[in-house]
């Protein structure tokens, strides 16, 4: 691939998932969007659901069967608490799991918090053409998540692979 080439604009949308946020304080769903816009790509809709299974899976539906989203992003409710059911809404819509993505996550988190990472159950995956990741709520975690992985993995100039360049194929049989 050519480094000199202009990477894809990648069209993602931001689910905050908290049953007390709001737009004024959503500090991780701001830190998301804040850094995609610097990456250049297109933010096409944030939304704050409540954390319940059907909710977070109603609209997921909705932004998967969508032409215009690419990926989804989310940020909370991937502890280990009663009411963070996350990553059990995202996991049933998945075609396939990335369980690469909350490994090398936590990974990373671990070099900031150490242990305390255990408790996130960040993960990715793929439904109908659509990246799917789960992120947890803290605006540390959004930014170990952007920083260090998606930032990299949504550049179709990254090499010496990413996740763009498989977008054309995602729903190949």
């Amino acid at each position: 691939m050519d480094d000199n080439s202009k990477p894809k604009v990648v069209n993602i949308a931001v689910m905050t998932v908290s049953d007390t946020r709001t737009e004024a304080d959503d500090k991780s769903g701001d830190t998301l969007v804040e850094r995609i816009k610097k990456a250049g790509h297109n933010l096409v809709e944030k939304r704050i659901v409540k954390d319940e299974i059907k909710l977070i899976q109603a609209a997921l539906k909705e932004w998967i069967d969508r032409d215009d989203v690419d990926v989804v992003i989310s940020t909370g409710g991937t502890g280990v608490t009663g009411r963070d059911v996350t990553p059990e809404a995202f996991e049933a819509l998945y075609e396939k799991s990335i369980p690469g993505f909350g490994e090398l996550f936590r990974w990373l988190s671990y070099q900031n918090i150490k242990t305390s990472t255990i408790q996130s159950r960040a993960t990715g995956g793929v439904a109908k053409g659509t990246f799917l990741f789960a992120l947890p709520g803290s605006t540390g975690a959004c930014k170990d998540a952007w920083d260090g992985i998606l930032v990299h993995q949504l550049n179709s100039n990254n090499p010496p692979c990413n996740l763009v360049e498989l977008m054309p194929r995602l729903l190949e049989k």
